[in-house]
């Protein structure tokens, strides 16, 4: 399976969720959180002329002269969406654009700023092709790894896979 930035999040929130995920064990369409996701993406992508662009496996929320922008919900998991943003950055680096990432948060819960950046530097795209080749031995695992729980996990789709 290609990396997405949806895979690539999982990695650094879940390597339970990750695993489920990739194996196509999806119980997120039953996640209010989910929906409320996707309505923000398509509220979003109606106000924006640099609206969300497919390239390759991964959807970018837009693309300004200066920046990748990438918007959610809330800062709930800011280390796992900027590795997303960075694997944004690397694949357009890869097609010869150089860009800077912004992560952009509608609610503000643990974070003190609304807007991030990123910058994909030597150090960290050297970090990110090993993250790379780690989900996809975590991936091709026959079994999950087991699950730890933790406070952010009842708000999670898979919570009743994992623990009921």
């Amino acid at each position: 399976m290609t990396t997405n930035g949806t895979i690539i999040s999982y990695y650094f929130i879940c390597k339970t969720k990750l695993w489920l995920y990739a194996n196509r064990i999806n119980l997120e369409d039953n996640s209010e959180d989910v929906r409320i996701g996707r309505v923000l993406h398509e509220i979003n992508e109606e106000q924006s002329k640099n609206a969300e662009i497919s390239i390759d496996n991964v959807k970018i929320d837009k693309i300004t002269k200066d920046y990748l922008v990438e918007v959610k919900k809330s800062d709930s998991d800011p280390e796992a969406v900027k590795w997303q943003v960075l694997l944004y950055l690397y694949i357009i680096k890869q097609k010869g654009i150089e860009k800077r990432g912004k992560i952009e948060f509608i609610e503000k819960n643990k974070q003190d700023k609304k807007v991030h950046y990123v910058d994909l530097t030597d150090e960290n795209e050297k970090e990110l092709l090993q993250v790379l080749e780690q989900i996809q031995t975590l991936i091709n695992r026959p079994t999950p790894p087991p699950p730890k729980l933790e406070s952010k996990c009842k708000k999670c789709a898979y919570y009743e896979y994992c623990f009921i």
